[in-house]
C-alpha cells in the first residue's frame, strides 16, 4: 500500500470513528480527543487530517447529502416499483454497510437547530423531501398511490424509513422490514 492509500485509509477510519461517535454520543457531547482515541491516534495527528471536529462533521454530511441524489437517478421507474426496489437495495445495502444506519441518523441530527449553521444548510439542502413528492405525484396521477398532500406523504415515508433506520442502528440484530409495509403508507 502506498503511502497516499495509507493516508486515505486513515482519514476513512477518522470519519467513520467520528460518525459512529456523534451518533451515539452526540456531537455536541463528543471531544476530538475521543474520536482521536478511538482511532487511534494522538489528537495532535488527527488535526493533521482535519482541523476541526466541525470539519470532521461537514465532510460526513457532505457524504450523506451526495447520497441522496439515488433518488434523483431513478425517477423514470413506475413509482411504486421505485420505492419498493429503493428500500429493498437500502436495507441490503446497510446490514452490508453499519455506518449507512448511522449516517441517517447523523443526518437527521444535522437538521436540527443548534448543529453548526453550514452543516445544518447542507442538510436542510437535500431536496429528498420534494424529489419524492414528485414520484408520489406521478403515482397520484395513476391511481397507485393515495390522494393528498404529495409533500406530507413523502415526510410520512421518510420519517418512517429515519425511524427504521435509527432502530437498526441502535439493534444489530433487528431484521430490516418488508418495504411493502412502508409502501403501503403511500398506496391508494
Amino acid at each position: 500500500m502506498t503511502r497516499k492509500e495509507q493516508k486515505e485509509e486513515r482519514r476513512k477510519a477518522i470519519l467513520m470513528t467520528a460518525l459512529t461517535l456523534f451518533v451515539k454520543r452526540g456531537y455536541h457531547e463528543t471531544k476530538i480527543s475521543d474520536i482521536a482515541a478511538a482511532v487511534p491516534m494522538s489528537t495532535g495527528l488527527l488535526f493533521h487530517y482535519f482541523e476541526s471536529k466541525e470539519e470532521l462533521l461537514l465532510e460526513l454530511v457532505k457524504m450523506g447529502a451526495g447520497a441522496t441524489q439515488s433518488v434523483e437517478k431513478m425517477r423514470d421507474i413506475p413509482p411504486e416499483l421505485f420505492f419498493e426496489g429503493f428500500l429493498k437495495q437500502l436495507f441490503e445495502y446497510a446490514k452490508n454497510e453499519p455506518w449507512v444506519f448511522n449516517m441517517f441518523v447523523l443526518m437527521g441530527q444535522a437538521r436540527r437547530v443548534g448543529m453548526p449553521e453550514e452543516a445544518r444548510k447542507i442538510a436542510l439542502s437535500t431536496g429528498t423531501i420534494d424529489s419524492t413528492a414528485e414520484i408520489i405525484k406521478k403515482g397520484q396521477k395513476t391511481g397507485v398511490f393515495r390522494k393528498g398532500d404529495a409533500k406530507l406523504l413523502s415526510v410520512c415515508f421518510w420519517a418512517t424509513v429515519q425511524g427504521i433506520m435509527e432502530e437498526m442502528s441502535l439493534n444489530e440484530e433487528m431484521a430490516a422490514p418488508d418495504p411493502q409495509w412502508i409502501v403501503s403508507i403511500l398506496k391508494a
